[in-house]
């Protein structure tokens, strides 16, 4: 038995167990993985998404998607899973889509963008309460949204190499590092409320099991 199959020892019923019990729907997010998990993919079938996507997943992800689950219960609104659909693999979920798949052999970026750029760039933001005419604010707003979404927080270059692996809520999301120097680690995602890519320092086993460690304990209490 290898390490990582000792790390996900007992997680599948682990999770099971607490879906049956009373206080399970009370935890964050429950409502929307159901405390279901995915069947597990055979290592046939992650060969077969590894070689679509050109990339080895991190080792403790790929061995939970092959002693746990391909997706499901899990922090915050669930694991999105990963699926074959019309003979191509691709996670789903809200915001599984922002990943560039064709970008994941290159390397995530080791700094996210210059923050004076970002911060000049918000600093142009038009302010609603500084115009009479609604409709040149909304006009000026919806043109400065443009280079904002066109912008360095939102290149495909600044999630190369990650995938996102769940949603909190309000077009809130964590990535997980398939490539480059940060690879195996969890990433929060806050650019819907203006700021860059923050590392949670931590692996996906510490996220996942750290967040199933918690779910437990306030089920007891």
């Amino acid at each position: 038995m290898n390490d990582e199959t000792r790390t996900w020892a007992d997680v599948r019923r682990r999770v099971t167990e607490l879906g049956a019990r009373p206080a399970g729907g009370d935890v964050f997010g429950a409502h929307g993985h159901g405390w279901e998990l995915a069947d597990p993919l055979t290592e046939a079938q992650l060969t077969d998404l590894e070689t679509q996507l050109g990339v080895r997943l991190p080792e403790q992800y790929r061995s939970f998607l092959r002693e746990v689950g391909a997706g499901g219960a899990g922090p915050a609104y669930g694991v999105f899973p990963v699926r074959r659909v019309d003979g191509r693999w691709r996670w789903e979920g809200d915001g599984a889509d922002l990943a560039d798949l064709t970008l994941l052999s290159h390397p995530f970026p080791e700094r996210g963008p210059d923050p004076d750029a970002v911060a000049a760039l918000l600093a142009e933001r038009p302010d609603e309460e500084e115009y009479e005419d609604l409709d040149a604010f909304d006009e000026e707003y919806e043109a400065w949204e443009e280079r904002w979404y066109e912008g360095p927080l939102f290149a495909p270059e600044r999630t190369a190499g990650a995938i996102p692996i769940c949603h909190l809520g309000c077009a809130q999301r964590e990535w997980l590092v398939v490539t480059g120097v940060h690879r195996g680690t969890v990433w929060s995602d806050p650019r819907a409320d203006d700021a860059d890519l923050e590392p949670l320092r931590m692996t996906f086993a510490d996220w996942y099991l750290g967040w199933l460690e918690r779910a437990e304990a306030a089920e007891a209490a």
